[in-house]
């Protein structure tokens, strides 16, 4: 007489398949999760690299421009009109430079008084204006960069900042600044080359549609919407240039720690009440960095159809070892 296998070993046949079958599930689902993060990371680091090398490139053709003029201006200034035309000889060579100027030291020519700083800008219309902007409610000799120029001596990017004077030109900017001394090292005026910041957002906004575009970079995709876009980032985490209206501050310690020695990395973090991944940078030639900002969900859609083949096969082979344990 033979004996019948007891219940409860079938019981435990089909626990430890069970089993099995989460291992499998789980080894499978972490190794796709980590093919697929590490996809993003080039998929979204090219992009922050390509949007870098882009806004590194207008900077130097604004540094390279600035200096050609800014030599004019101290080859020509025994006269303000002298000034003013050097400050226009060289301006249709850069059209991401939106003004130059040239801030004199008090009194330097009596005609004109304390404040003489002659301004050639490009309104909206096109072309080149020029304006004098040094007043006494315009006090450059106490703005920041003029002080931290005589200060130093030495040419570098100011910190952002807004300028408005209720015409086309007023907005946000950021100028390239170069002091410039006499023979006798005497400081004469600090110079400037404008570039304003909206210009600079068109430009990675370009990039950034490249990229949601190109069919050959987004062909064996599944489901992402590519959402991400490009910031400029301060090495504070305030946000310089962002698309839309509006506001983004990062909050991240450890991202602010990196922006402030000019290190890269990857990070999770919200930005506006939305859970995000940012892939961060630093800029040539200036202290910001730049940041591909991309939802999290939409990086990880992609998870939820190997998710639902996975759940399926564990399905459909405990009911098959189920069948086999009833015969």
């Amino acid at each position: 007489m033979t004996k019948k296998p007891f219940r409860g070993k079938k019981r435990y046949v089909l626990l430890t398949v069970m089993v099995v079958m989460a291992i499998f599930a789980s080894i499978s689902f972490g190794m796709c999760y980590i093919v697929l993060k590490a996809e993003a990371y080039a998929r979204y680091m090219g992009v922050r690299n390509v949007s870098a090398e882009k806004v590194a490139k207008i900077i130097r053709g604004v540094e390279q421009n600035a200096n050609n003029i800014f030599d004019e201006v101290k080859a020509h200034h025994d006269t303000p009109d002298e000034v003013i035309e050097a400050l226009k000889s060289k301006v249709n060579l850069n059209y991401d430079v939106r003004g130059y100027f040239a801030a004199f030291e008090p009194n330097y020519f009596p005609e004109k008084g304390t404040w003489f700083e002659p301004y050639i800008y490009q309104p909206e219309q096109g072309g080149f204006e020029y304006k004098q902007v040094g007043s006494a409610r315009h006090n450059y000799m106490k703005s920041p960069w003029y002080v931290h120029a005589k200060a130093t001596g030495k040419s570098f990017w100011s910190s952002p900042y807004y300028y408005y004077d209720g015409t086309s030109i007023s907005g946000h900017y950021c100028t390239f600044i170069k002091p410039i001394y006499d023979a006798n090292g005497k400081l004469e005026c600090v110079c400037g080359a404008d570039m304003k910041f909206e210009w600079l957002a068109k430009e990675l906004e370009w990039v950034d549609n490249s990229s949601k575009t190109n069919k050959l970079l987004n062909k064996y995709h599944w489901l992402s919407d590519f959402k991400f876009y490009s910031i400029i980032l301060n090495n504070d985490g305030t946000c310089i240039v962002h698309p839309g209206e509006g506001t983004l501050t990062i909050t991240n310690q450890d991202v602010i720690r990196d922006l402030g020695n000019r290190q890269g990395g990857v990070a999770e973090t919200r930005i506006n009440g939305e859970d995000c991944t940012i892939y961060y940078g630093p800029i040539e030639f200036v202290d910001w960095s730049i940041a591909v900002v991309a939802p999290r969900w939409d990086v990880l859609k992609p998870m939820m159809p190997v998710a639902a083949v996975l759940l399926f096969l564990a399905f459909v082979g405990l009911v098959a070892v189920g069948l086999t344990l009833r015969k």
